[in-house]
């Protein structure tokens, strides 16, 4: 075979990437994913699981809560969604929990929010412990559905896009110096 031939078998055939490491995973069993439909200035049904979709979960940065993003492709560029739940605190599993929303569309040149956790709510939210090697500790499944009741209004413009249903499963890795005991305890 000649190297013009096995360059082109290479190409043609690329080789199966490693798995990335726990910490990178959304979830140690690969199970995380967004689902969500949306209305408005972004006509869409999204049903995002890894290893397509990108996630990140942490305390907000006043300590209160957790914050959890979730991205993945739409229209030719990336679109994330951040949750953001000042009451919920560490560990906790809760109903009824006012959620911000904040979407940023990377194709439509667009960042959308609620502007406050008054429009959106997580029906059901549920944390468990997860531990595992490279995992960071005080990490947790978070599991989640909810919905809005006003659409996201364009933050540089005009544009709305309004979430009618949302379900989830991440990961939350909340900081050791963390000070997120909001208001809702673990139950």
């Amino acid at each position: 075979m000649t190297p013009a031939a096995i360059l082109a078998l290479a190409l043609a055939q690329p080789a199966a990437a490693p798995p990335p490491p726990e910490a990178e995973r959304c979830l140690p069993d690969d199970a995380g994913f967004l689902a969500m439909r949306l209305r408005g200035s972004i006509e869409a049904e999204i049903r995002w699981q890894e290893p397509e979709l990108d996630c990140a979960g942490m305390s907000r940065p006043d300590g209160r809560g957790l914050r959890l993003r979730f991205a993945g492709r739409h229209d030719g560029g990336e679109l994330a969604v951040v949750f953001a739940a000042p009451e919920l605190a560490m560990g906790a599993s809760a109903r009824g929990v006012p959620v911000n929303v904040t979407l940023l569309d990377e194709a439509g040149q667009r960042i959308y929010g609620t502007q406050g956790d008054r429009l959106c709510v997580l029906d059901e939210v549920e944390q468990q412990p997860i531990e595992g090697p490279g995992l960071p500790p005080r990490s947790y499944r978070v599991e989640g559905r909810g919905f809005c009741t006003g659409p996201a209004r364009a933050l540089d413009g005009d544009g709305a896009v309004l979430l009618t249903r949302f379900d989830f499963a991440g990961r939350v890795s909340y900081e050791d110096d963390n000070r997120s005991a909001g208001p809702l305890a673990a139950r």
